[in-house]
């Protein structure tokens, strides 16, 4: 406990992966005070045209009330620059 999981599209090399785990752990050892030890972290890389079916659905749209930081992004809207 606690086990994370980064959900990312492709494409990160394995140095992004343990720098991006190493701040992570760094950070809930020190917001949830417990050792490094209990801590897990897993990616899952997800392709750009799964995304949707995959994470934002079951993980984002469907846990609204789970999530802690919502993305800026809506991928069942058109943006400004599709509707011109």
């Amino acid at each position: 406990m606690p086990h994370i999981i980064v959900k990312l599209y492709p494409g990160r090399s394995e140095q992004q992966k343990i720098q991006l785990t190493e701040k992570i752990v760094q950070d809930v050892v020190a917001t949830v005070n417990c050792e490094e030890k209990t801590i897990s972290v897993a990616f899952e890389e997800i392709k750009p045209e799964d995304w949707t079916e995959k994470v934002y659905k079951p993980d984002i749209l469907n846990n609204e009330q789970k999530l802690y930081k919502k993305p800026g992004y809506n991928p069942f809207k058109q943006s400004s620059t599709e509707e011109a």
